[in-house]
């Protein structure tokens, strides 16, 4: 997903949730945080490296892609933007090396989601919006592993888009280039994505970089056939899940808040968006590179307030400024705390798995979580 959703969508979910304009602008610029929070910035502030959520295009070109280098990886893609379904899926006939990598394949409502809106309760707004932006990664990036591997993660000659018709829907070939300068071709179903490197675990195998931006655009609907599929087809509709991932937000929100006793899979509070269920449907189904206008708009008239634009640095003065000892009470501090705490619990449960992609949990993070 992108800003659109992770910013201005989870701020709309977020108010409906029950959260105060502040509130909301606190969970939305943390959701979006997620995917700005590399070790690069982090050096930069001055922060905790291990608190790194991403990594950005110049990180990862220079990332070591051996068992060690693979491990950080997955530690960071696996946690915060393709958490896994099922850590225990069961596929015949196959290796247990490659096992390990269909377990990691992200995911809907799967234990792990449960455990990450768990982990957020009672904890400060910095970590309700680390969740949504896991929990929303899971709809949008569904079918794709947060570690790099060319069996999972590839593309083949076989995708089309999927576009509406009066008798339901029209195939149109989907043409896969390789210019990360030119914008995607909505019109013409061009999109780009990741060079194609036939080595397993090349870095451009991360992920959906092979699919390009196509998980990430809402109106989206298309079909595939992907080799751990048995190269069978996969429908993938984009709407319908941006709809479920939003309505889920608001019902985990909830739940966060204290206003429903339990956090169950496949629950969505589609009674909640209902005076606003046309408007919001309209939004994820026009066609648009980033629909950050008309999210932005909706939660303006949600709340009656101005919604700021999302800006990277906003509390950096606030972190630097402050003594170190009094870091941690900063929104930075107390992001980078509910970072840790989450990439603890999913790289602990995918060792407790005896999946060893994404290592055991470091020392570094391991003391934290004894201090926390």
């Amino acid at each position: 997903m992108q800003e659109d959703f992770h910013y201005y969508a989870t701020y709309c979910a977020a108010y409906i949730a029950g959260y105060s304009h502040e509130e909301s602008q606190d969970i939305a610029y943390s959701a979006q945080f997620v995917d700005m929070c590399s070790a690069t910035l982090l050096s930069k502030i001055k922060g905790p490296v291990s608190a790194a959520t991403t990594q950005m295009q110049l990180e990862l070109m220079d990332a070591r892609t051996d068992p060690v280098g693979l491990q950080e990886i997955t530690r960071i893609w696996s946690a915060f933007h393709f958490l896994p379904r099922n850590l225990y899926a069961e596929k015949q006939g196959c290796s247990k090396r490659y096992l390990d990598k269909y377990r990691l394949i992200c995911g809907p409502n799967g234990d792990l989601v449960v455990k990450t809106v768990e982990l957020a309760k009672d904890k400060p707004l910095q970590s309700v919006g680390i969740a949504m932006h896991v929990l929303a990664d899971t709809w949008a990036h569904t079918n794709f592993a947060g570690t790099p591997s060319l069996v999972i993660n590839n593309t083949n000659d076989f995708f089309f888009e999927l576009l509406p018709d009066e008798g339901g829907y029209t195939e149109k070939k989907i043409k896969f280039v390789h210019k990360a300068s030119t914008p995607d071709d909505l019109e013409n179903s061009i999109y780009t994505n990741s060079l194609y490197q036939n080595t397993e675990n090349s870095i451009m195998n991360l992920g959906h970089g092979r699919a390009g931006h196509l998980p990430d655009y809402s109106f989206v609907r298309y079909h595939y056939l992907p080799a751990w599929g048995n190269y069978e087809e996969i429908v993938k509709d984009n709407p319908s899940d941006y709809l479920r991932a939003f309505t889920q937000m608001i019902y985990a929100m909830k739940f966060i808040r204290g206003e429903v006793s339990s956090f169950e899979k496949d629950t969505y509070d589609m009674k909640a968006v209902e005076p606003w269920i046309n408007r919001i449907k309209e939004i994820i189904l026009k066609r648009q590179i980033v629909a950050s206008e008309d999210w932005k708009a909706f939660g303006e008239e949600l709340s009656g307030r101005i919604i700021e634009d999302f800006s990277v640095s906003k509390y950096f003065d606030e972190y630097t400024k402050c003594p170190k000892k009094e870091r941690d009470g900063t929104f930075i501090g107390k992001f980078t705390r509910g970072a840790i705490a989450h990439k603890g619990m999913v790289i602990d449960e995918i060792c407790r798995s005896k999946n060893k992609l994404a290592g055991a949990v470091k020392q570094s993070i391991l003391g934290f979580l004894k201090r926390a």
